[in-house]
């Protein structure tokens, strides 16, 4: 079979491809640590407004950026999760000989991200608990708003 030959190990475009492909899972975990952050930031600014003006069903504006960065983060996390399947197979060709010069190529994910967006939605530990505590937190402050008006 005619054609240029497999990509050594050692190669400078083999090491540039997993430098590529690890900066962008380094990226992505870096955008879901962001949305955290972010998610804190706000959601904790909401709460403190809503304390000081005694108003517990403005917490209600705190549960929109939380649903929007849990979407957002669970986003991120399926990318991050797909781009690491993409470079495990990546190597896993390198390492068996089947790699190809147009896989250098090729920076996609790999799988459905649908399907590592409800894994992640659903599944994942930095995710589901993370978002709910701070739903609950907000349902708290909302009952201790309510209890200090009433009260």
């Amino acid at each position: 079979m005619a054609g240029k030959p497999a990509p050594d190990v050692d190669s400078a475009a083999v090491q540039q491809h997993l430098a590529l492909m690890q900066g962008l899972i380094v990226r992505m975990a870096e955008n879901s640590r962001s949305c955290k952050l972010w998610c804190v930031t706000l959601v904790a600014a909401v709460l403190v407004l809503v304390a000081r003006t005694e108003q517990p069903n403005h917490i209600l504006l705190a549960l929109l950026p939380a649903g929007l960065f849990l979407l957002l983060d669970a986003y991120y996390l399926a990318l991050e999760r797909a781009f690491r399947a993409s470079y495990n197979k990546f190597v896993e060709k390198l390492h068996s000989g089947e790699l190809q010069s147009a896989d250098l190529y090729k920076l996609a994910p790999s799988g459905s991200i649908l399907k590592h967006f409800c894994w992640a939605f659903c599944k994942s530990f930095s995710i589901l608990p993370f978002y709910l505590a701070l739903g609950i937190m907000a349902v708290i402050a909302w009952a201790l708003v309510r209890g200090g008006v009433a009260g």
